[in-house]
């Protein structure tokens, strides 16, 4: 008789405990759990992804940091100046003949009025 009991005990708790299993991965099967899953994934995913591109950004910034420093010292660009440099040269006026506002000897032929695109519209 005892051991009727506890093989039947037994059997009821592995049939809870089994139904429980069943329902748990019926619930997580349902769409609406798997869009809220995969969402969840995504964002993870997404954060992982984040990370690693500020974490590759900051590495490309130092390294280019640096190798403008060696590219400086390299090209003197980072030395100091002994002589002085040459006055700036300066820069040929070029002048428009088509423009209405000329004013001087070199009066232009042609018209005085300024040419507006959006008149054409």
């Amino acid at each position: 008789m005892f051991r009727r009991t506890f093989w039947f005990t037994t059997g009821v708790a592995a049939g809870v405990w089994a139904t429980t299993k069943v329902n748990r991965k019926i619930k997580q099967l349902t769409p609406e759990h798997l869009a809220v899953a995969a969402a969840n994934k995504a964002i993870e995913a997404g954060g992982r992804l984040r990370d690693r591109a500020v974490d590759f950004a900051l590495e490309v910034r130092d390294n280019m940091a640096q190798r403008e420093a060696e590219l400086g010292d390299a090209l003197g660009l980072n030395a100091p100046v002994d002589r002085e440099l040459p006055a700036p040269r300066g820069y040929a006026v070029i002048e428009n003949r088509n423009s209405p506002y000329v004013e001087g000897p070199k009066k232009s032929t042609y018209p005085t009025y300024p040419y507006n695109r959006n008149e054409d519209h």
